[in-house]
């Protein structure tokens, strides 16, 4: 079940487990979530509740290390907990990504014509992938393209999305000399052209799934260490697959604008996500799951890897 308070299919399940165990043969009820609420604010009573609650299933799959070490500090059994490390499937992704930097394939020569159509410097390109809302801050993310780009000539900012702010990004690449460049929303192998032509991913909003695409483009995210981030968010380390800064405008412009000028160390960011895109896939994501419900089950795991709970 979702761990979550306003689902309403919990509350009998969780009943029948109880009154099951008294006669020897409970069915097992198991969470599945953040373990701790990340995107906003809870309050103490709403905190208290869902501690509650989650303490009555008999086991959880929690998304992250984070969320499974908030649980084990609210009294759940650390070795009921499964980390199943969320994610999604990127193997063509990166396998897309690979091919257009290996010169003579076909997407090779697609990512080249890309260059070329948005005149891009190699160096001096940023992605933005994702939803465009509120939780993005793309207001911060097009004033600090502007700024970037008065500091490295040649630098571009392509973003590929939609969602409601959209206007505010077709406005800011229809002005004349703009670093903007709106692509709308990419998916599959244009979404992997983006990324072999891009040098890092601009994220000074929320981080979420946009983290594993970064590891399988080998675009490392640069971001702000902003409190709503999503679980994924724990899967950066800051100076070695990404950057982190602190949260203000100045801060962010000065740690890309000094990345993007500092090619020896772009490097080593970028193979540490090479590295990371194989820890991190939906492959992985099912063996854990798979080891979490025969454990649950009293099964031994031998039908699946056994992984740290």
């Amino acid at each position: 079940m979702e761990q979550a308070l306003q689902n309403l299919d919990t509350y009998p399940l969780l009943l029948r487990q109880q009154i099951a165990r008294f006669a020897g043969h409970a069915p097992p009820v198991a969470f599945w979530g953040h373990g701790r609420t990340y995107t906003k604010p809870v309050t103490r009573i709403e905190s208290l509740a869902k501690d509650a609650l989650t303490r009555r299933g008999a086991w959880f799959f929690a998304y992250t290390e984070g969320g499974a070490a908030h649980l084990t500090a609210r009294g759940f059994p650390a070795d009921r907990i499964t980390v199943v490390r969320n994610s999604v499937d990127t193997t063509a992704l990166a396998e897309d990504c690979e091919r257009a930097e290996e010169a003579g394939t076909r997407e090779h020569v697609e990512a080249a014509l890309l260059r070329k159509q948005f005149d891009l410097v190699p160096g001096r390109t940023a992605l933005f992938l994702g939803g465009l809302d509120a939780p993005k801050r793309i207001p911060f993310l097009l004033e600090s393209a502007r700024q970037i780009a008065a500091e490295l000539p040649g630098f571009r900012l392509l973003v590929a999305g939609d969602g409601a702010d959209r206007l505010l990004v077709d406005d800011a690449a229809s002005q004349p000399g703009s670093p903007v460049v709106a692509l709308g929303r990419a998916t599959g192998a244009r979404t992997a052209l983006l990324g072999a032509v891009s040098d890092v991913m601009l994220m000074p909003g929320r981080v979420g799934l946009c983290a594993v695409d970064s590891f399988a483009l080998r675009t490392p995210v640069v971001t702000t260490d902003w409190p709503w981030h999503a679980p994924e968010f724990e899967y950066l380390t800051h100076g070695r697959n990404s950057l982190i800064t602190p949260d203000s405008l100045d801060a962010y412009v000065g740690a890309v604008t000094a990345l993007l000028n500092a090619p020896r160390r772009l490097h080593v960011l970028q193979a540490a996500c090479r590295k990371d895109a194989a820890a991190y896939t939906v492959e992985e994501m099912a063996r854990r799951f798979c080891d979490g419900l025969l454990q649950l089950m009293g099964t031994p795991t031998s039908a699946c890897s056994v992984h740290d709970h």
